[in-house]
């Protein structure tokens, strides 16, 4: 009857028999190129849009950053109205998406019952299965008028002295573009923020459930601080839906290059002028200023995912302080 140790001497040596002398090379050597490729895509990207741009940067210089007149029959470009419309739907439908979305991922891992539960997720995951154009007809046919009568219309008599819901309701315009966004961006927040709610240990939950703290002081407690980081690693992936999203917004949201205060206003964003415009150009000077949205796309788009991944690093930082 042999020993353990002798059993274990035989294991290694059968091992070390059959183990390939070159496997652990190749496989070093191909994850490493998958790597270099995905770098590659990545700066091979930058440089083309950048040389494509070049026309465009040397016609409009440094304050196209900062310019608010878009006309390509007398050459002048600014693209400050699309950086503000990027910016102002993809945030507030941000905000509103993580609200909704993290309320949803704690009803269907806390609150709902095993049979509602999965119909529910699959129900909410649907929904990012929608292309982003069914959405846009949606929009444009059914949410704008809807809008336009029982929201905009009243908010316009109740506090239309407020810059923020001045003008002309229409139905078009900012708002419409912040309701479908939030609806395109919820389906990710909910879905990511589900799976990090259910992934904090069960033990945390039963230990605020046993000192006597309710139901929602237990999620408050132990359940939020846990996934905080993740909830916002949500936030992120539905922040670049919305920056990146084009023909949903572009049906909904007026596509005026100008800048104002109120939701009910008519707006444009990067990716919504790139779509709509750049068919149309016939002049070098203009299709190089089209690229050059691209490339300032790119670069939002970029410092976003930058200081996003910041946040969360300085977020997951303090958690595993509180831990300790």
């Amino acid at each position: 009857m042999t020993s353990l140790a002798d059993q274990d001497s035989r294991v290694r040596r059968l091992l070390a028999a059959h183990r390939p002398h070159h496997g652990e090379a190749v496989f070093r050597g191909l994850v490493l190129a998958a790597s270099f490729a995905v770098l590659a895509i990545i700066v091979g990207l930058v440089v083309v849009i950048a040389l494509q741009s070049a026309t465009g940067i040397a016609h409009n210089g440094v304050p196209f950053l900062w310019g608010t007149t878009w006309d390509p029959v007398r050459n002048l470009f600014g693209a400050l109205p699309f950086v503000y419309g990027t910016v102002v739907t993809s945030v507030a439908a941000l905000v509103l998406a993580l609200f909704i979305g993290v309320g949803v991922a704690l009803y269907l891992v806390e609150l709902a019952p095993r049979w509602l539960s999965g119909p529910v997720s699959f129900m909410v995951e649907m929904l990012a299965a929608i292309p982003s154009v069914v959405y846009g007809i949606w929009g444009l046919y059914v949410l704008a008028p809807f809008l336009r009568v029982n929201i905009e219309t009243p908010l316009h008599r109740a506090l239309g002295f407020l810059p923020i819901f001045g003008g002309f309701p229409i139905g078009i315009g900012f708002m419409a573009a912040i309701a479908v966004l939030t609806i395109m961006i919820v389906p990710t927040v909910a879905a990511v923020s589900r799976d990090v709610v259910r992934a904090v240990p069960h033990a945390q939950r039963e230990a605020a459930l046993a000192i006597g703290a309710t139901r929602w002081e237990m999620i408050r407690v132990a359940v939020l601080p846990y996934a905080r980081s993740g909830i916002i690693g949500a936030g992120i992936l539905g922040l670049a839906r919305g920056v990146g999203e084009t023909m949903a917004v572009t049906m909904v949201i007026g596509n005026a290059p100008k800048i104002s205060a109120s939701l009910f206003a008519q707006g444009y964003t990067m990716a919504s002028v790139l779509a709509n415009e750049f068919t149309e150009a016939t002049t070098d000077v203009y299709r190089s200023s089209l690229v050059e949205i691209g490339l300032l796309l790119l670069v939002v788009t970029l410092l976003i995912n930058v200081a996003a991944r910041l946040l969360v690093w300085r977020v997951a930082g303090g958690a595993r302080r509180v831990d300790a």
